[in-house]
């Protein structure tokens, strides 16, 4: 299969012996690629705290922040898919936005107005400095594939690697099954 080049929407999912403890065994959504570099999220990695564990405006608001990746690990981002109620967002892809107006989104998801499982917030992000992505992406260490809002808002963290390689099929699928570690085999 044909990898896709990466760019805004795209899913990077980790080869199965990728050994950076920052990315083993995980997916990250592409938000923007360009030749100065990359930025993106790591879909698969729950955080130690909550939102209103982080951040007094989100009091009473007990979701999962999940570990974008260790570039700026003092920022919160966010992914959603409620351009009308959440001004101010990126689409990165169909239907899939980055950010907007953060008070916004507290409110709305304190009121009920938009549901939880529609948006995932992220402390930090991943970032590649220019040709840094196209390296690995050489050395085989990620997997390519169309990011999807099944596997970008899943309900089971722990099944969006498997899941994003089983969604590409045929070779891919018997990569859930190897070991982290060859020499284990």
């Amino acid at each position: 299969m044909t990898q896709i080049l990466p760019g805004a929407g795209v899913l990077l999912i980790a080869d199965p012996f990728l050994k950076d403890p920052n990315f083993k065994r995980t997916v990250v959504f592409l938000c923007e690629h360009q030749e100065e570099g990359s930025f993106g999220f790591v879909l698969n990695r729950v955080y130690e705290y909550t939102l209103d564990q982080l951040m007094a405006s989100a009091e009473g608001i007990s979701l999962p922040v999940f570990y974008g990746g260790p570039v700026q690990m003092d920022t919160i981002h966010f992914l959603h898919q409620y351009p009308e109620q959440i001004p101010g967002g990126f689409e990165v892809t169909d239907g899939i936005f980055w950010g907007g107006d953060f008070e916004t989104a507290i409110s709305l998801l304190k009121s009920g107005e938009i549901e939880s499982n529609g948006i995932r917030f992220f402390i930090g992000y991943s970032g590649w400095s220019e040709g840094q992505l196209q390296d690995e992406l050489k050395e085989k260490s990620w997997i390519t594939s169309k990011g999807r809002r099944k596997l970008i808002f899943h309900d089971n963290m722990n099944a969006i690697w498997k899941d994003a390689l089983l969604d590409l099929g045929g070779e891919y699928e018997q990569l859930i099954n190897y070991p982290t570690d060859p020499q284990l085999n």
